[in-house]
Formats: C-alpha cells, sequence, structure tokens
C-alpha cells in the first residue's frame, strides 16, 4: 500500500506543475463546455501513458547492465534538478487564464485536449521516462501499486480542476497560492533526488 501512496504523491507532485495542459482545463471548467470530457480524455491518457512507461521499464530491465542503470539514474537527477529548477524559475511567473465563454464544439475541444496531451513533450518525460525510470527496481506488484496511485492522483487532479475550477477561479490566478504548491513540489522532488543520487553513489562505492 505505500507503493500505491508513493506513485500517488509523485504522480501529483509532477501534475501540479502549471502547464498548457492544466491551464487549458480550467479554462474549459471555467466556460463549464465539456468538463468531463476533457477531464476523462486527460485522465485516461495519463493511465495509458504511466503504465506504458513502467512496463518499457520492466520489459527492458532484464537487458540493465549496471552501467546501463547508472546511466538512466544520471540522467534521472538530471531530470529532477531541471525541474527543481524550473520551478523555482516559476515562482514569480503570472498564471493567465482565459474565462471567455466562447462555445467550442465537442470535436473540436477532443482535438484540443489530445493535442495539449499529446504533443507536450513534458507528458512524456513525467510519465513515460520519469515514473517508469524511478519504479523500474520495485518488484512487479509494486509497479503495479505505485502505477495505480499515480493514476488515481491524475484522475484526482484533473476532475477536481475542471469541476472545481469556477469555485476557486480567485485562488487560481493568485500567485501566491502557486508558490505555495511550488514550495511542495520541490521539496518533495529534492527528497526524490536524494533517493537517485543514493544509487547512484552505491554504484560508485561497489566499483
Amino acid at each position: 500500500m505505500e507503493f500505491a501512496l508513493l506513485g500517488f504523491l509523485t504522480g501529483l507532485s509532477l501534475i501540479l506543475a502549471i502547464g498548457a495542459q492544466n491551464i487549458f482545463v480550467i479554462e474549459q471548467g471555467l466556460k463549464k463546455q465539456h468538463i468531463f470530457l476533457v477531464c476523462l480524455i486527460c485522465s485516461i491518457s495519463d493511465f495509458i501513458l504511466i503504465f506504458l512507461g513502467i512496463f518499457l521499464f520492466h520489459y527492458f530491465t532484464q537487458y540493465f547492465t549496471p552501467t546501463i542503470e547508472l546511466v538512466l539514474n544520471i540522467l534521472l537527477v538530471i531530470f529532477l534538478i531541471h525541474f527543481i529548477y524550473s520551478k523555482i524559475k516559476s515562482f514569480n511567473s503570472q498564471v493567465t487564464i482565459d474565462q471567455n465563454s466562447n462555445l467550442n464544439e465537442k470535436k473540436d475541444v477532443i482535438l484540443k485536449t489530445l493535442g495539449f496531451t499529446f504533443l507536450n513533450p513534458h507528458v512524456y518525460s513525467d510519465t513515460v521516462f520519469f515514473l517508469g525510470n524511478f519504479s523500474k527496481n520495485l518488484l512487479i506488484i509494486e509497479k503495479y501499486f505505485f502505477g495505480i496511485g499515480a493514476t488515481i492522483a491524475s484522475f484526482l487532479f484533473f476532475f477536481s480542476i475542471g469541476y472545481l475550477s469556477q469555485y476557486f477561479s480567485k485562488y487560481l490566478n493568485d500567485k501566491k497560492i502557486w508558490k505555495y504548491i511550488n514550495i511542495f513540489i520541490i521539496l518533495f522532488m529534492f527528497l526524490i533526488t536524494v533517493y537517485v543520487f543514493r544509487d547512484v553513489l552505491k554504484f560508485y562505492t561497489k566499483s
């Protein structure tokens, strides 16, 4: 069960970062347009990509040599450092949300949602690479729980910001709120960086 919680917190830390996809979901919530459809597409897409990453790394684990695993861990540390750095940089950035209620056709909304999801490189780096790489040394049952936890975080997050965006609209435009969110993300990701970096040091101490 602790691996489900780990997956939930890790997935939540990644998805909480404000980006084009999240802003689009918030905008649809504010406009009250196809909210359920947008949230469902984003959540199912995350589910597919999360488990794609987990099983890709699980399948290729049999081909991992200690050197390849070291390289992957180093790349993971670099990714985490860059991620933390980007969060620190975004402390003073303004979140702009379009609240205009132009009615969009369902087909147009679906295409936009898929575009914001699958044409966003951060989605792949966060789900396929990061979550897959981070879970590579877990047992298969632990991978399942980890993936389920991360998926639950996605479903809760997207449906929350979609349906609660109008109620919390004044807070979503408040820079202070996003600063607090970023502080949580930075602290949690820093702990994960230390955990992964410890594996890198173990390799050098063994050799």
